[in-house]
């Protein structure tokens, strides 16, 4: 017989509980989480009525997620999701409150119709890809670091957004948009909820069922590589920064029809709490790697944390201290995987 066979390295016992650590400990930490509330506060934690609650305030904030994972996994970051949010449903709203004829300072409803809901829906999905668009260029072409290029958007989108509406919400949105989207139900589920789990769906398919979503994933892992194979790399990166203002514009008419209002001053966090969530789900800030289910299962920690925080009377701001302590746990575990991968 001969010696001369290789033998496979051994996995070092260090190396399996590692392996075992990295991989789903996130959506074990979800599934602890809600054992804990439920075994402590049954009866309000697993009421149907916070269960949805707990979807409608996961929903808009999903959206945004959606398009930050497709961003970090090319190895970019978008700090102007907020901001183009904000644009976006100011744009909207006024556009919808100029085609009805009514008073931009009104409070309450106005009587427009669905076709003038519709423009005002495409219009603030076109400003956010736009923006989008105008991001990626700046990253792909003009070769300005990610970092700075949304850092500069977030200021510019938030202050057109305020010179657009002179600082003031717009305060008036159509009653059939606050009446079927913002409080609306399609089988029973809020319309809110059906809006981002479509959206879940659809991006999770393009992500990892398609060509582009397979260019994503290369263009994270080595740009430069990617480029060499024929990848159209400048396209696919342009592509995702848009996808990501895409996703800030339907997320802006959630926003618009569930406040029936504009919230200019609310979005200030979203950026960060979108990045959190993507990377508590498994997406590797180095690129290449993550999952549309990962970052669904991180947006819903630091809610459902909050949320058995208060049934439990304990000051919400112990989440700010507890989802800290978990993000750079998910960091931590990031580099686990890194270095396994490595070894392999």
């Amino acid at each position: 017989m001969s010696n001369d066979l290789a033998i496979a390295p051994v996995e070092t016992t260090e190396e399996r509980l590692l392996r075992l650590v990295a991989s789903g400990w996130i959506f074990l930490l979800l599934v602890a989480l809600i054992t804990i509330f439920l075994v402590l506060r049954p009866a309000q934690f697993g009421s149907g009525y916070n269960i949805q609650q707990l979807s409608i305030n996961a929903a808009i904030l999903l959206v945004l997620a959606v398009g930050q994972t497709y961003v970090i996994i090319t190895g970019g970051i978008d700090l102007s999701v907020g901001s183009v949010l904000v644009f976006a449903s100011v744009v909207s709203a006024k556009l919808m409150l100029l085609l009805s004829g009514a008073d931009g300072t009104t409070y309450g409803t106005t009587s427009a119709g669905w076709d003038i809901i519709a423009i005002g829906i495409l219009a603030s999905m076109a400003v956010g890809a736009l923006w989008g668009a105008l991001n990626g260029f700046l990253i792909a072409v003009a070769k300005i670091p990610a970092l700075i290029v949304t850092l500069g958007s977030m200021g510019m989108a938030l202050g057109g957004a305020q010179i657009l509406s002179g600082g003031v919400d717009v305060r008036a949105m159509p009653e059939m948009l606050v009446n079927y989207i913002g409080s609306g139900r399609v089988l029973g589920i809020p319309a809110l909820v059906v809006i981002a789990a479509v959206t879940v769906v659809l991006a999770g398919i393009v992500l990892h069922l398609t060509r582009f979503g397979m260019h994503v994933f290369a263009v994270g892992s080595n740009t430069e590589a990617s480029r060499r194979s024929g990848i159209p790399t400048t396209a696919r990166l342009i592509q995702v920064y848009a996808i990501s203002g895409l996703m800030a514009g339907i997320a802006a008419v959630m926003a618009n029809a569930r406040f029936s209002t504009t919230t200019i001053n609310g979005h200030a966090m979203d950026s960060l709490a979108t990045i959190s969530a993507v990377v508590l789900g498994g997406t590797s800030l180095f690129g290449g790697v993550g999952s549309v289910f990962g970052t669904v299962v991180g947006v819903f920690i630091p809610i459902i944390l909050l949320n058995g925080f208060v049934i439990l009377g304990i000051p919400p701001f112990w989440q700010t201290v507890a989802m800290g302590a978990v993000l750079i746990l998910a960091v931590w575990i990031d580099q686990l995987k890194r270095r396994l991968r490595k070894r392999s």
